[in-house]
């Protein structure tokens, strides 16, 4: 029987134990939350009420504090925490990590200190021995949703410069074959960094999006913003060696849609807020859930100046995160920027 760790009781990595809980071949599954507290509770409930309430998590879920406990004889572990504290968890589980381990990141975003995707993060903190067995799990996926069984398409991503292609492809496939679900269907791809680019840049677009709703501005706005949104991320993306398709696929376009459209987004609920004139530290300190946008746009930008890349919606979320322009005049500023061809 395979054993999956899954570092981080939020309400993805909950979500995932449960799915994993139904998959169609046999797991043992353990669950790491970082708070002893919220460990206890979930395991005296029955649920996470903290960050998932309402989805039952089968008794079979073995729920502890204890790394070590969670980690050990594990043949997969997941990533489910958040990007800025990736390195600390598992710079403190990579004495506990067996050797044979494969690693699956499921965060979304950017190292804000690094600008790193999470692979990359996850192969530095690890070590070499353990670089051609990480992949990256995306994709349209609310956690609410998918626990509840509810139909969910996402993408395993497997490969990079390290890795053989057939190792990558037999990595992408175990983890295919291993997570596969009723009403939770994974598809391969080999293009780690689009994957990965797609599910930090998305996040950004839907906090615009957010903002126009915010502003009470109608459909033919988000329709423009999420248009040109996909195609800022793709400018980006391809510029650092992403395959476009992976930009019009399920982790690019279809995460993008139901991010920026999906009233369960949490970097959608922040950007209606600040359109609806609230303050950034007000909105955050009023929620326990990360919204991962929020810590994306610096390390976006930076990446983008390295490539000469423009990312003019991007730039404005950051001007709105971070040095308090107000939402309707970066939207104004995006819609006076100069006329120009809709592709080069």
């Amino acid at each position: 029987m395979t054993k999956i760790a899954i570092l981080g009781a939020g309400s993805w990595g909950t979500a995932l134990a449960i799915i994993l809980s139904r998959s169609l071949r046999k797991h043992e599954i353990a669950l790491w939350a970082r708070d002893e507290t919220l460990a206890a509770s979930i395991v005296s409930a029955g649920e996470n009420k903290t960050y998932l309430p309402g989805c039952v998590i089968p008794q079979s879920v073995f729920v502890s504090s204890r790394m070590e406990t969670v980690l050990a004889e594990a043949d997969i572990v997941l990533c489910a925490v958040p990007s800025a504290h990736v390195r600390t968890v598992f710079s403190a589980a990579r004495n506990y990590l067996p050797e044979r381990a494969a690693i699956v990141s499921a965060t979304k975003g950017l190292e804000p200190a690094t600008n790193l995707r999470m692979s990359e993060t996850l192969a530095q903190v690890v070590g070499t021995r353990f670089t051609a067995r990480i992949a990256a799990l995306s994709g349209p996926s609310f956690a609410a949703e998918a626990a509840r069984g509810e139909p969910t398409a996402v993408v395993v991503a497997s490969g990079g410069k390290s890795a053989s292609n057939a190792a990558a492809e037999s990595l992408a496939a175990l983890i295919q074959e291993e997570f596969a679900a009723p009403g939770f269907r994974l598809y391969t791809n080999d293009d780690v960094l689009g994957v990965e680019l797609a599910g930090a840049m998305k996040n950004v677009i839907a906090i615009a999006a957010g903002a126009c709703e915010g502003l009470g501005l109608g459909h033919n706005a988000i329709a423009a913003l999420v248009t040109r949104g996909l195609a800022e991320m793709s400018r980006l993306a391809v510029a650092l060696g992403a395959k476009p398709e992976t930009l019009a696929g399920l982790a690019g376009l279809g995460d993008l849609v139901l991010t920026c459209t999906g009233r369960q987004s949490r970097n959608r609920q922040v950007g209606v807020q600040l359109g609806a004139g609230r303050n950034l530290a007000e909105i955050l300190a009023a929620t326990h859930m990360i919204a991962e946008g929020v810590h994306t746009t610096s390390p976006l930008l930076a990446l983008a100046r390295q490539h000469n890349i423009e990312l003019p919606i991007t730039e404005q979320v950051d001007a709105i995160l971070h040095h308090g322009l107000p939402p309707r005049d970066a939207i104004r500023a995006i819609m006076e920027r100069p006329q120009k061809r809709e592709y080069r």
